[in-house]
């Protein structure tokens, strides 16, 4: 059984639409798949009515936007309630800050590279929040970058004097609202020092305690070693591991099931969600 669990379509920043990303993991050959667009579940419907036509079982979840003492923490959701009204709110108040913070990036941006608003809106899919992606399409459609990639690298990443940060909640206060809404809580790339700060362990302990399960230790963006120490560590901690893509269609070179999580760990999964009786879609 091939399971690739951490899947973006354009309800998010991906460059398919849900029935599509389904559509294309069917043809690559998964068997299992999450959708986990950033800070939104709004894909669910159309991805799961997708997935009754393909055969692919999907696991619903989100990727909700965090943070620790500033630095960015990214924490996966699956199979939580999606009208939990804790959960939500912190979506919906991260979403609507990313909007501010694109608005003020594109400003900064402005003074160095022709852009404005609407170039960013009209390359922003109907129904997706605008972000640092769209702002990266608006470029690369101006042709001030050859890709997404070039445009992270020298004007969206982390650390650029164009770069602003937006609301996220803490990662522990986080992982407590998935909890509480019936999910079942895996951090996303705990080691991904390429793409800015990462957390020590000590707060990986701290989000085990509040109720973290699990770590997504394969990922293209782990090298070998760091993949060893993650394992180490959610040994330590009693969780299990994933792996995934992390894909977004042509928005990065990231292919499904380029990294894959165990069945025994989709059968942990499960069970966690139906210890605390989550609404399903």
């Amino acid at each position: 059984m091939r399971i690739d669990l951490h899947l973006h379509s354009t309800a998010s920043d991906g460059t398919q639409a849900p029935s599509e990303v389904i559509a294309t993991a069917a043809a690559a050959g998964l068997d299992v798949v999450a959708l986990t667009d950033h800070d939104t579940t709004s894909g669910w419907a159309e991805a799961t009515e997708a997935a009754r036509r393909t055969g692919v079982v999907l696991v619903p979840g989100l990727e909700l936007s965090c943070q620790w003492r500033g630095i960015s923490v990214h924490l996966l959701s699956y199979l939580h309630d999606p009208d939990d009204a804790g959960l939500a709110a912190e979506a919906a108040r991260t979403r609507g800050d990313r909007v501010g913070r694109a608005r003020r990036m594109v400003e900064l941006i402005a003074a160095d590279y022709p852009l404005d608003w609407q170039d960013v809106v009209g390359a922003t899919p109907d129904g997706a929040t605008v972000g640092r992606p769209h702002i990266a399409d608006a470029l690369v459609a101006r042709g001030h970058m050859a890709s997404r990639d070039e445009a992270f690298d020298r004007v969206l990443r982390t650390g650029s004097p164009y770069y602003v940060r937006h609301y996220a909640p803490d990662v522990v206060t986080a992982v407590r609202r998935v909890v509480a809404a019936g999910g079942v809580a895996v951090m996303a790339h705990p080691r991904a020092a390429r793409r800015g700060r990462v957390v020590p362990d000590e707060v990986i302990a701290a989000m085990a305690d509040a109720g973290l399960a699990g770590l997504e230790v394969d990922h293209r963006d782990h090298l070998p070693e760091e993949r060893v120490a993650l394992r180490v560590v959610a040994r330590e901690l009693g969780l299990f591991v994933t792996g995934s893509s992390d894909y977004h269609g042509a928005g990065k070179q990231n292919k499904l099931g380029e990294n894959l999580t165990a069945p025994a760990v989709l059968e942990q999964i499960e069970d966690a969600a139906r210890a605390t009786e989550v609404v399903r879609p």
